[in-house]
């Protein structure tokens, strides 16, 4: 059976990787202004937004997932003549529509496509399974490279289907904002009152980063802590400890609203990597997308895991 893999340009993995393993992205557009950008993991597209004037009214941005119909469009020009089961996994619907936008494709699809395959020669039917990751960013990552080595190792859909849908609800991502006053506008553009301009102003006078945790589609701060080089060396000796401890996949990614170079420089980051080669986990390291850098601003830091359920301590 030929099984195809799809993520939304929020997913934050490398694009030779999801080039070199056939993965379709479901662009996200961006709108600043006049200028209208698509969001198809290219790094280099999304490095040279990050350095010009447009990034300076990032906060004023308005992101567009796919709608039903061009989801629709992307399955039956394309994805159900070269495939005949596509897991479709989709950023957390509770940060964004692309989750039911796709569900709501897949009915249509699935009483659309027999047309197309006919006409290229397969008379098998076609099947679509839309997973929510219950995560974001770099998290979105864990499930995806795990579908990708299970497809690899030529596992049935059933047994791809429940691993993925119980790394959703085990998957943990952890972020530090550079810059709270662009995150607190960037939220209240969206309506999301999750940064009060208090807390972004005091924050921001006492340099104060939070820690920001997703899981099972909730968002909630798990720690504050004052000065940018400590909070992300505190996130990394977390994730040191989260390796050693054993982790559901031998995958950590990671993503960072910048040039990797700089991520690889901040203080923690050695001592994530050496732990991580001890383990034999892999590491995933990726330019967030130009859809996660509008939303929590350039320079933010970005880590996704698998595990059993745990605390952040301070």
């Amino acid at each position: 059976m030929r099984i195809g893999l799809v993520v939304d340009s929020a997913c934050d993995l490398r694009g030779s990787f999801i080039e070199r393993n056939h993965i379709e992205i479901l662009p996200i557009t961006v709108k600043i202004g006049d200028a209208v950008l698509a969001d198809r993991r290219n790094e280099q597209a999304t490095l040279e937004f990050l350095h010009s004037h447009i990034a300076e009214r990032g906060a004023e941005a308005e992101t567009m997932p796919f709608t039903v119909e061009q989801i629709r469009d992307v399955f039956l020009q394309k994805l159900v003549i070269e495939y005949d089961h596509v897991f479709c996994l989709t950023v957390t619907r509770s940060r964004s529509p692309i989750h039911d936008n796709a569900t709501q494709a897949s009915f249509v699809i699935l009483n659309d496509y027999r047309p197309m395959r006919t006409a290229a020669g397969h008379t098998s039917p076609f099947a679509l399974r839309v997973i929510d990751t219950q995560s974001l960013f770099a998290g979105q990552g864990v499930t995806a490279v795990e579908a990708v080595r299970m497809i690899q190792a030529g596992e049935g859909v059933a047994k791809i289907r429940a691993r993925l849908e119980n790394l959703a609800i085990n998957t943990h991502t952890y972020m530090v904002p550079r810059d709270l006053m662009y995150l607190r506008s960037r939220t209240k553009a969206k309506g999301d009152k999750s940064v009060s301009l208090l807390s972004a102003t005091l924050g921001s006078a006492l340099d104060i980063k939070p820690v920001l945790y997703c899981n099972r589609g909730e968002t909630k701060p798990v720690a504050k802590i004052r000065g940018w080089d400590a909070a992300v060396r505190k996130l990394f000796a977390f994730g040191v400890e989260r390796v050693r401890a054993g982790l559901m996949t031998p995958t950590l990614c990671l993503s960072y609203g910048g040039e990797l170079e700089e991520m690889r420089l901040l203080p923690g980051y050695a001592s994530l990597i050496d732990a991580c080669r001890d383990a034999r986990v892999e590491v995933f390291e990726s330019v967030m997308s130009l859809t996660g850098m509008v939303n929590v601003g350039k320079g933010s830091l970005v880590m996704g895991f698998a595990s059993d359920p745990h605390e952040f301590k301070e």
